[in-house]
């Protein structure tokens, strides 16, 4: 609320009006199990978290957008115009809410005015948690409730993903849009990324805590190895199609890929597409073991996926493992493992609320000192999906 209040004020010194603004709002997100199944036709396992964008808009008069971040003030207000919305390197960060603008205009509907919005985000930067599709379905629920578009869901998250790939150049699949978009207060969500079938899975976590620990490594690697790891379960999937009828790895069940693994010609890419088709089955018993109310196995699930992530997919590195392991040897965790794309980024944990204080203390200890700078923590609270918050006060 308080948050909200000085936004407002902000925003009326920023733009200078004594008018108030509508606020809206997009989550980040985490992902608790399932990591790189979504480009492999496998399942996901994300949900909405309490950090997020907030974005403060009012409508103008003529055709012209100005764009302010509280996050970056250095760079003052980006301005654009509703006929002009190319991708231009210089608006920097704007660029995401105006490839909003852009994809739902060309999608048919009517946005004849600009607006003057600003963005305040409290995602921390690079940590892997979606701040850029957290950007985009602010935008998105924005113009929708700006400009009463009537612009359905799904179809919204779509555009984000559109924004991400075709606008930006960024080759990553649904999963951050969908769980920003749909997102349930208390809830995980089991997204099938090929077919974009889903199903809510309560959260309850009586006396635990879900734990966001940030390396504060910067991801340097992630984008090139990203598409490394992509093209390598390619052409394991390429090679498993001599044979089988498949057109995904996430069609394989774990036997079935035991099976049938001698036809993936390298040791590596056999590794990696162990790892996508163990990874989905895992998501599905976690959907399981969440119906039941059973944290501890689904904690057990947690380990074992990073495990497949440090030794068959080779993604987690020095800062994520020391992270993890620290965190498995604590008292009171039931399981801890990377979440995101890997190569730095954050790692999550189960944890006993009264062990909150000890854990965060132990475990950066043991980071620094293996590391030699700090890990940063956050408690994640699983929040709703982006939208418009001002009706809420």
């Amino acid at each position: 609320m308080n948050t909200t209040l000085n936004l407002i004020s902000e925003f009326q010194s920023i733009f200078e009006t004594p008018l108030t603004p509508r606020t809206f709002f997009a989550p980040g997100r985490i992902n608790l199990i399932g990591e790189h199944t979504d480009y492999n036709g496998g399942h996901v396992f994300p949900a909405a978290i309490s950090y997020g964008t907030y974005a403060l808009a009012k409508k103008r008069d003529d055709q012209t957008f100005r764009f302010y971040s509280m996050n970056f003030p250095e760079i003052g207000i980006i301005e654009c115009n509703l006929p002009d919305l190319a991708f231009n390197e210089n608006d920097n960060w704007a660029n995401y809410p105006k490839g909003m603008i852009l994809f739902i205009k060309e999608a048919g509907y009517d946005i004849q005015q600009g607006a003057d919005v600003l963005f305040y985000g409290n995602i921390p930067n690079g940590a892997g948690l979606s701040s850029s599709a957290s950007i985009e379905l602010a935008t998105g629920v924005l113009l929708n409730g700006l400009f009463d578009l009537k612009l359905n869901r799904i179809p919204m998250i779509q555009l984000g993903q559109k924004v991400e790939n075709e606008y930006i150049g960024v080759n990553s699949g649904i999963m951050d849009q969908f769980a920003i978009g749909m997102g349930k207060k208390d809830h995980a969500l089991l997204l099938n990324c090929q077919t974009l079938e889903y199903k809510y899975a309560p959260i309850v976590l009586d006396n635990y805590v879900i734990m966001i620990m940030n390396t504060n490594k910067q991801r340097t690697l992630a984008g090139s190895k990203y598409n490394e790891r992509r093209s390598q379960c390619e052409q394991a999937l390429s090679d498993l199609q001599s044979k089988l009828a498949i057109t995904s790895l996430g069609e394989l069940t774990p036997s079935q890929f035991d099976e049938n693994k001698h036809l993936i010609r390298t040791e590596i890419n056999q590794k990696r597409a162990k790892h996508a088709v163990y990874e989905n089955a895992r998501t599905l018993e976690a959907l399981e073991k969440l119906q039941q109310g059973d944290l501890k196995g689904f904690g057990k699930l947690m380990n074992v996926s990073h495990l497949s992530l440090k030794d068959d997919y080779e993604v987690t590195g020095l800062e994520l493992d020391t992270l993890v392991q620290a965190a498995w040897e604590h008292d009171g965790v039931l399981g801890a493992r990377m979440t995101g794309a890997g190569f730095g980024g954050c790692a999550i944990a189960v944890v006993a609320e009264d062990q909150i204080d000890n854990f965060k203390k132990n475990i950066n200890n043991i980071y620094r000192e293996k590391v030699g700078y700090e890990a940063t923590f956050y408690t994640a609270a699983i929040g709703d999906g982006a939208k418009e918050i001002s009706e809420e006060w």
